[in-house]
């Protein structure tokens, strides 16, 4: 249903959506790939989420099928959704929905949206519900940008390891080998989340001054790091446990305690030190020292994160955009290469980047 959208060069025009844990809109973008290379880029956008949709998904965030709210939610995912989405033409598009909550090794994963409801809006194919079947055989379901990350080290023609930085409401690390032929052969990649990044600090602007984020990293560059509260942290097991694991976006709620007596400032400093050092320390996990780190995500355009964590890796990071990447829609278009995957049978994740035991194709593919 979808091949017959196929160019000369087996390629399929990929339409991906993302809603981060950041809760603050829909990304699209536009990929011609055939699921292994990157052939092109198309047109992107952004959906913002109002005050009132926000408020109802941070509502439910955390809760789980059936629980209140979560219906609510689900419906303003696939308004959202749809309302973008209708401004692009494609082939195939690739979902994955709003995560409320993630407890992999417990209750599974949670995204809301209706791979079903979506296609039929749309009139296209939709593949959807990408972390399921990687729980279900044993893996984290997370992260699942990797193989999409080593696509892009192949399409940067990059020669040596790098590692690509997601700073989105957590952190997550994929270090890539890009000599290596596919990204599930042993040793291409190996990813894992890091630790919490934005929203530690998205939540705190939010309580302290009534903001959805530190634009610029301005009150954390005002502020001084308590290297205290920051070496404290890492001293948490999540930082000492060995890949591959990953995170739900509230796991480290105590963090609102470690810097509740701090001054406004402070408190912004000493939260964005924590993301990077986290980063740092799940840095000494990965095979050898990257040659180049690039960083996606929101967190590229804190510069006092951004600064924190050359200075705790002791090299230079960089946005994606250094080699001609968007880094406010890798994530969309990531999902747009793995439902190309998806439908072509083609693993979407390996025992190094979720720790399933053997490479899993996951994703529903739903009809119009």
């Amino acid at each position: 249903m979808v091949w017959g959208s196929m160019d000369s060069s087996g390629s399929v025009l990929a339409l991906g959506a993302m809603s981060g844990t950041s809760m603050d809109g829909v990304d699209a973008a536009v990929l011609r790939t055939d699921g292994e290379a990157i052939l092109g880029f198309g047109g992107s956008g952004f959906r913002a989420y109002s005050p009132e949709e926000r408020q109802i998904l941070r509502a439910a965030s955390g809760r789980w099928p059936g629980d209140p709210g979560v219906d609510d939610a689900a419906a303003t995912v696939e308004r959202a959704h749809a309302e973008i989405l209708t401004r692009f033409e494609a082939d195939l598009v690739g979902f994955h929905g709003q995560t409320l909550a993630h407890d992999p090794r417990g209750r599974g994963t949670h995204q809301v949206g209706s791979g079903d409801a979506l296609a039929k809006e749309l009139g296209l194919p939709v593949v959807w519900d990408f972390r399921s079947k990687d729980i279900r055989e044993g893996g984290q379901g997370a992260p699942l940008a990797p193989f999409f990350h080593f696509a892009c080290a192949r399409w940067m023609e990059a020669r040596t390891p790098i590692a690509f930085v997601n700073l989105g409401g957590v952190g997550n690390l994929t270090w890539i080998d890009p000599t290596r032929s596919v990204p599930d052969e042993t040793g291409a990649c190996l990813a894992f989340d890091t630790g919490p990044a934005n929203a530690p600090i998205d939540d705190f602007m939010r309580s302290r001054r009534g903001l959805d984020f530190d634009l610029d990293g301005t009150l954390a560059l005002e502020g001084r790091v308590d290297e205290v509260a920051v070496q404290m942290f890492l001293q948490g097991d999540y930082l000492s446990m060995r890949p591959p694991k990953s995170l739900d976006r509230d796991a480290f709620a105590g963090l609102r305690e470690l810097v509740a007596e701090m001054a406004d400032a402070d408190a912004a400093a000493t939260l964005a030190a924590i993301a990077a050092a986290c980063v740092a320390r799940g840095m000494e996990h990965c095979p050898k020292m990257p040659d180049r780190i690039l960083v996606t995500g929101g967190g590229r355009n804190n510069p006092a994160l951004m600064g924190e964590m050359a200075g705790r890796l002791g090299r230079a990071v960089e946005a994606v955009e250094a080699v001609g990447l968007d880094g406010d829609m890798l994530e969309a278009l990531a999902f747009a290469f793995l439902a190309v995957r998806v439908v072509r049978g083609l693993p979407t994740s390996c025992g190094s980047t979720t720790g399933v035991p053997l490479p899993v194709c996951g994703g529903r593919v739903a009809s119009p």
